[in-house]
Order: C-alpha cells, then sequence, then structure tokens
C-alpha cells in the first residue's frame, strides 16, 4: 500500500471549536447557506457577504489543530510513498499543524479573489467594502471576493483529484457527511479504481455502505490511531 488520498470535512475542524458548515437546524452560523455561500447571495448583498466571511477569518485566530490535524501532519511528514490530503474546509488548521501536501478544494478563507483582475492572493483582514477592499495586483477597489467555492460553482483542482484517486491505494474519508458532491462521490472513484476505503466519522456518514472499513468516534482519538498503524 504506497498511495494514499484522504479527504477532510468540517467534522475534524469541529474538535477545534469551528463550526460545520450546515448545523441541525439547516443554518451555518445563525445564516442560511443560500444567504452567505452562492454567487447569487454575494450579488445581492455582497456586505452581509463580506461582514459573514471577516468573522469567519477572524474565528482562525482563536482556535488551533486539534489531534487529528496533527497526527495527518505525521502522516504527511512520514509516509514513504504518495499522499494527497483533500479537505473541504476553507480554514487553515491542516497547514497549521505542518501538512505540507495538500490541497482546498472549496478555497481558503485566507485567500482572496479579485473578480476585476482575476487575481488571488493571500488575505488576512476584513474584506468589507472600503479602504481595506483593494485589490494588491491591479489596485482597484470593491472588487475582491473571499477565494471560497460557493454552491454553484466548480470545485478547484478537480483534474488532480480524479488523478490522485484513480492511482491511490488507500482512500480515507474523516469527518464528512457524505452530503456534498462532488467530495461524496471520491469513495466511489476510489472504490471501483482498486482501493481500500477507510470512514473515520462521528457516526455513520450517508455514503458509509461504500467504505471497507468504519471507524465511528472523535476524529481527535481515531485518526492518531489510525496514522500509528499506517506507520507502525
Amino acid at each position: 500500500m504506497r498511495n494514499i488520498v484522504v479527504l477532510t470535512g468540517a467534522g475534524i475542524s469541529a474538535e477545534s471549536g469551528l463550526a460545520t458548515f450546515r448545523g441541525p437546524d439547516g443554518l451555518w452560523e445563525g445564516h442560511r447557506v443560500e444567504d452567505v455561500a452562492t454567487p447569487e447571495a454575494f450579488a445581492r448583498d455582497p456586505g452581509l457577504v463580506q461582514q459573514f466571511y471577516d468573522a469567519r477569518r477572524v474565528r482562525l485566530g482563536e482556535v488551533e489543530p486539534n489531534a487529528a490535524h496533527v497526527a495527518l501532519a505525521r502522516l504527511d511528514s512520514e509516509w514513504p510513498g504518495e499522499l494527497l490530503i483533500i479537505t473541504q474546509n476553507v480554514d487553515d488548521l491542516h497547514e497549521r499543524a505542518g501538512a505540507k501536501r495538500l490541497l482546498h478544494m472549496h478555497g481558503e478563507l485566507a485567500s482572496g479573489w479579485c473578480l476585476a483582475c482575476s487575481s488571488r492572493f493571500p488575505w488576512s483582514g476584513s474584506m468589507a467594502d472600503g479602504a481595506g477592499n483593494q485589490c494588491p495586483r491591479c489596485g482597484l477597489f470593491g472588487q475582491v471576493r473571499p477565494d471560497i467555492v460557493w454552491f454553484g460553482e466548480m470545485p478547484y483542482e478537480m483534474d488532480r483529484i480524479e488523478e490522485a484517486l484513480s492511482h491511490c491505494d488507500l482512500f480515507a474519508s474523516i469527518g464528512t457527511s457524505g452530503a456534498v458532491y462532488p467530495a461524496a462521490g471520491f469513495v466511489q472513484t476510489a472504490r471501483y479504481c482498486g482501493a481500500h476505503t477507510v470512514e473515520i466519522n462521528l457516526e455513520p456518514s450517508q455514503g458509509s455502505l461504500f467504505f471497507d472499513e468504519r471507524r465511528y468516534g472523535p476524529a481527535g482519538e481515531e485518526v492518531p490511531k489510525w496514522v500509528d498503524e499506517l506507520l507502525a
């Protein structure tokens, strides 16, 4: 077993104190997803959307990676074969734990995207309209949006992801609901290509039947045990 693909979702960051994308009440941090995570929402009320993500960016500075992030960073550092950690999360907890072989398929809170010149760049402050919302590349004001994939937009680097899935020997899904596509279909692609599949989650996901192996419990407990077994 040489090539590993790991998919992580909101459940892994929930243990660090970040709200999952869609709570049991259907809301994300008190907002309807349709009001803060679609291009139409941004066109309708950019101020609300910018304020929402500004608050999420501030929240990142208040949390730390947990044991699951640290364990995956250790796997990244020590695994001799190919490894790709694909995260649906827009936080930077994987990086802060030390992961390098990492892909953010839904973008990043700490990145801006200028709609005027199409540039993408690191961003740490507010994006709310005003003097702070200036593109560092073209200099225009008010054209920078969060570099985040919203509903109705194509996730990033899908060709690279499909390539990795088609050649992996082991696919692991950690902290995901199995409800959001295309990520929910990765396990089926990996299985079709011959990979062993593992689910690590608090409870069975919507796609749990597609996994050869299932481990249920807190990611901060289950992921370090799983990594220890892989590296033993």
